[in-house]
């Protein structure tokens, strides 16, 4: 026991220095999996995971003549849990990258460790900008919010939207989702009469959403997490927001394609801009939505599972890259520059930033076979992450 105890903390400090951790075995390449698979983001964690099964069972269990162990975590949601459930897959399971991410502080409290064990850390979800920025070893596979904003700041305005009211959660991606939407709106000549912030946790709309009423703006732009938006639809509903001559304008978290049949026809209409949608007429993605739908009971893909099967594909390639050499370093050449066709669209990994290039699509929710689609009709191709360019 005392022997077990010592061979632990000799690899915490090793750790703690920033030493590389010798993998005990090289028969295998382990992914350590770190998703929020309970709490108020199970939903995401729920789509990464089957994806990521999705990918393994599609393209085989080996690469670079080893045995893919994929190690699923669940940090419940929380920062704390993340960071030791990081720290315990890199020292005691010696996994070769670390995945999954499904909110920004989650990704940030695990950055540190990436760094320090040079570990690669594919972000599949968190979609703050800066997040590439806490780790060299950080590389996503989803998007960032200002991505997606600044294309409804282009498109609102010249669609007859000329003053509007944000409503974002307040944490990282609302941040940004606001400030990178409010500046293009108002650069192409639009108002922002008011920005509001809803508390991350257990989120109450309401009040948001009456004073947004009492203000009458042309329209409401909101971002929440990936499984609030059903709430914000019904709330924004019930208020009568819409007789109102409200209209709803969103990033693509709000119809999220998981919960969107369970948001009713009062859904219809609304625009969104975003980088994926289950309705995207690709063949690959047609193939990839049926596939995964036969292997989660009739579950529909949304963004997160996208983030989480490109994911896979990016970590699946650098080990081919690497030839099973030269640990974490080698593996991060492996994902950087990798260009591909994915169920979204045609995606780069920015060897620079380490930032996923990729179209953005505006879609209108419609009803096709009576079920509920965020159909694409427009498309803003090879979008890089906004705040990304301002700095090169």
């Amino acid at each position: 026991m005392l022997r077990r105890h010592l061979v632990q903390a000799l690899s915490l400090s090793a750790l703690t220095l920033g030493l590389p951790l010798a993998h005990a075995d090289d028969s295998t390449f382990k992914i350590g999996l770190i998703l929020p698979m309970t709490g108020q983001a199970a939903s995401t964690g729920k789509q990464i995971e089957a994806a990521a099964k999705l990918y393994i069972a599609q393209h085989g269990d080996t690469v670079a003549g080893k045995k893919v162990e994929l190690i699923v975590k669940d940090d419940t949601g929380l920062p704390d849990v993340t960071k030791r459930i990081a720290q315990e897959l890199v020292v005691n399971d010696k996994v070769d990258v670390l995945a999954g991410f499904g909110l920004t502080p989650l990704a940030l409290a695990a950055a540190p460790i990436a760094t320090q064990s040079k570990t690669p850390m594919v972000v599949m979800a968190a979609a703050t900008s800066s997040i590439t920025e806490a780790s060299p070893f950080i590389v996503r596979s989803g998007f960032t919010l200002p991505q997606v904003s600044v294309a409804m700041g282009d498109w609102a305005p010249k669609n007859g939207i000329k003053s509007v009211v944000t409503l974002v959660s307040d944490y990282g991606p609302g941040n940004d989702a606001e400030k990178y939407f409010s500046e293009r709106f108002e650069l192409n000549g639009g108002k922002v009469i008011d920005k509001l912030r809803v508390p991350l946790r257990n989120p109450d709309f309401a009040p948001f959403l009456q004073k947004v009423r009492d203000e009458k703006p042309d329209a409401l732009f909101v971002f929440v997490p990936s499984g609030n938006g059903a709430a914000v639809m019904k709330q924004f509903l019930e208020r009568g927001m819409d007789k109102a001559g409200i209209k709803m304008i969103a990033t693509g978290d709000v119809t999220d394609d998981d919960q969107l049949n369970d948001m009713g026809d009062g859904a219809i209409g609304v625009v969104t801009s975003h980088h994926y949608s289950a309705a995207h007429p690709s063949a690959v993605n047609k193939k990839f939505v049926a596939d995964f739908e036969a292997a989660n009971k009739g579950m529909r893909p949304n963004f997160m599972a996208v983030g989480g099967y490109d994911g896979m594909r990016v970590i699946y390639e650098a080990a081919k890259n690497a030839k099973g050499q030269g640990g974490g370093p080698a593996l991060l050449a492996g994902m950087k520059g990798q260009i591909f066709e994915s169920p979204r669209g045609q995606v780069l990994i920015d060897a620079q930033t380490r930032e996923v290039v990729q179209d953005v699509y505006l879609r209108k929710v419609e009803k096709k076979d009576g079920q509920l689609y965020n159909v694409e009709f427009d498309v803003i191709k090879s979008v890089k992450d906004p705040a990304k360019v301002k700095q090169q």
